[in-house]
């Protein structure tokens, strides 16, 4: 079985999801963050392989049709998904991997990969969520109240979670995934094939 473990992390838009992740990957080695494939263009300052694996319709729909994706849906005119094959390889390598996308996506995770660990990221109230949404200074009061009205509907989703993160505190909901992470490393099952030479030596007859 793999080492490592598959997150998906999920959080209405505001909430602080992409900083929290950020952060945990400063405090934690040992942890990559999935690249998605898509079919939209690239923007300014895009990587391919780094923002995301930039493919044309036709080689998506290959892909879906051959069941390389764990996920994969259709946003507007584009598609996104996640390559099962990539994912299980960080695994096998004793890395843990995060998928970051929404409920849905987690929903088929979920079915492909059923020992996925899903986290919810919650902000302490709608207040503090409309003042975030705010503060980017980027959208007009009529996005902004559309952000929210999708992000409460995001929200009604979170108990399809195992564990739940409220980013009041930021160092402290930061110190709150970094113990998830490290207690999930230390399950019997993983330690026991990190570890079998000594634990061999361990238990060895003493004759």
């Amino acid at each position: 079985m793999p080492l490592g473990t598959l997150y998906v992390i999920s959080a209405p838009s505001g909430a602080g999801k992409t900083s929290l992740v950020k952060a945990l990957l400063e405090r934690l080695p040992g942890i990559s963050v999935s690249v998605s494939c898509t079919t939209r263009a690239p923007r300014p300052g895009e990587q391919d392989g780094v923002d995301y694996h930039f493919i044309d319709r036709a080689e998506f729909e290959r892909l879906v049709a051959a069941g390389e994706f764990l996920e994969h849906a259709r946003v507007f005119d584009n598609y996104y998904g996640t390559r099962r094959a990539t994912v299980e390889a960080r695994l096998q390598a004793d890395e843990d991997v995060i998928l970051e996308i929404d409920w849905q996506g987690a929903r088929q995770v979920c079915k492909a990969f059923p020992e996925a660990v899903r986290v919810f990221i919650l902000p302490p109230s709608r207040e503090a969520l409309r003042q975030r949404l705010e503060g980017r200074g980027q959208d007009s009061e009529e996005v902004i109240a559309r952000r929210m009205a999708d992000a409460v509907s995001e929200m009604r989703h979170y108990d399809e979670y195992d564990y739940l993160v409220f980013n009041d505190d930021f160092d402290t909901a930061v110190t709150e995934l970094e113990a998830l992470f490290r207690a999930r490393r230390l399950r019997s099952e993983a330690q026991r094939e990190r570890h079998a030479a000594t634990l061999a030596a361990l238990l060895e007859d003493a004759g």
